[in-house]
């Protein structure tokens, strides 16, 4: 039997069956805005073929805008590769529904078609300037060129600047694509901004202050800094309204940049030495040629050790300073080359070691405090303190 034979003796049998399949041909028309199946079948299987073959085409892409750079994708700079990564994934995307929304072939002077197009030329920008913002990240990392003019910091706040401004220039493109206009939103936001000023003084003060630190350099990350009553700990982040301090005890805090601004700022990590002043003290009955010998071995000890700034180069004083109340005190004042922390306790730790052995060889032992009491007479009443027989005058 031919299938027309068999299409006629169907419908012969199941009259209900044509009139059903009118029906449900009619309300897909409707509901498919006037195309066929077959058109849509086949725009939705381009659009899910470029979908799930992302990944080669994006290789593909990749190994083509090599080869126009005269350059083999291996030689490229890998963090090149990585920002052009995600956006090469969504060129497939809009190359497939450029393709999907020509086979549907909208007319042309329709909304569907002006959809279409807005669809198709958002995702071009959209990866453009995603090309773009991802790029920045290597672009600032090679400017090497004027290294005290951009230091760690400034490039980290030059980046997220740039990064910013693209995605205001992206968004803004993509907005005018829409038929949005930009004008009128800006001034809006002008006037709203305004009004926000008025309520936020300390964000702006903050800001303000942020971009203060950054011109003047008080601090980079990395740097030991304290502010007395506030934080002290190591820079982590510099923020336009705060900035976060990781403390000694490893908890974090974001410490608004006005802070910085208004108070005493110590910063640890610019010293160019690192002191130590200690104050000696050796008991009273310490000889004028004890104390000389003591004086000169811990003076000798810093002199020749090598750890220790030369006396020419910075204030070096090992003298004898005071009379406390129980003990004749010695002055240790000096600067050590380190100014890391963990190298200065191992070299302060030394010098301990060697006034130890400089006062023991010297003869002479290190004072506790001590409190003499002289009476001059026992009151009445008060029995004399029993002194035993010594054993060498026997009675």
């Amino acid at each position: 039997m031919k299938p027309t034979e068999f299409f006629k003796t169907f419908q012969n049998i199941f009259p209900w069956a044509k009139d059903l399949w009118l029906r449900l041909a009619d309300y897909l028309n409707h509901t498919t805005w006037g195309l066929p199946l077959d058109r849509i079948a086949m725009a939705a299987g381009v659009f899910l073929v470029f979908v799930l073959l992302r990944r080669p085409q994006r290789y593909l892409l990749m190994v083509v805008m090599g080869q126009l750079a005269s350059r083999p994708i291996r030689n490229v700079d890998p963090q090149i590769l990585q920002a052009l990564r995600g956006p090469a994934g969504v060129l497939p995307l809009a190359l497939g529904s450029f393709i999907a929304f020509e086979i549907l072939s909208f007319d042309q002077t329709g909304v569907w078609a002006r959809l279409a197009s807005h669809i198709v030329v958002s995702l071009v920008l959209f990866a453009l300037f995603w090309t773009f913002f991802e790029l920045m990240t290597p672009l600032v990392a090679s400017l090497k060129l004027r290294e005290r003019a951009l230091n760690p910091t400034l490039a980290d706040v030059v980046r997220r600047t740039l990064k910013g401004g693209i995605v205001l220039i992206g968004g803004a493109i993509v907005l005018e694509e829409w038929g949005i206009k930009i004008a009128p939103l800006l001034t809006g936001m002008g006037i709203f901004g305004a009004a926000l000023a008025l309520g936020a003084q300390n964000l702006v003060k903050n800001l303000i202050a942020g971009f203060l630190i950054l011109a003047e350099r008080r601090f980079s990350y990395g740097h030991w800094v304290k502010v007395d009553g506030v934080v002290e700990g190591t820079v982590e982040f510099i923020g336009f309204r705060s900035t976060r301090v990781r403390q000694f005890d490893d908890a974090s805090v974001e410490v608004p940049n006005s802070e910085f601004s208004e108070n005493a700022l110590i910063n640890y990590t610019k010293m160019r030495r690192r002191r130590i002043f200690w104050s000696i003290g050796v008991p009273y009955s310490t000889s004028i040629e004890q104390l000389q010998v003591i004086r000169g071995g811990i003076e000798q000890y810093i002199v020749e050790s090598g750890d220790f700034v030369s006396p020419s180069a910075a204030s070096t004083f090992i003298r004898v300073d005071s009379f406390g109340s129980s003990s004749i005190n010695i002055m240790v004042y000096c600067f050590t080359i380190t100014t890391v922390w963990g190298e200065w306790l191992i070299v302060k730790e030394k010098l301990a070691y060697a006034i130890v052995d400089i006062v023991s060889k010297a003869g002479s032992s290190f004072a506790f405090p001590s409190t003499s009491v002289y009476v001059e007479t026992l009151p009445e009443g008060i029995p004399d303190r029993f002194v035993p027989p010594l054993d060498d005058h026997p009675q």
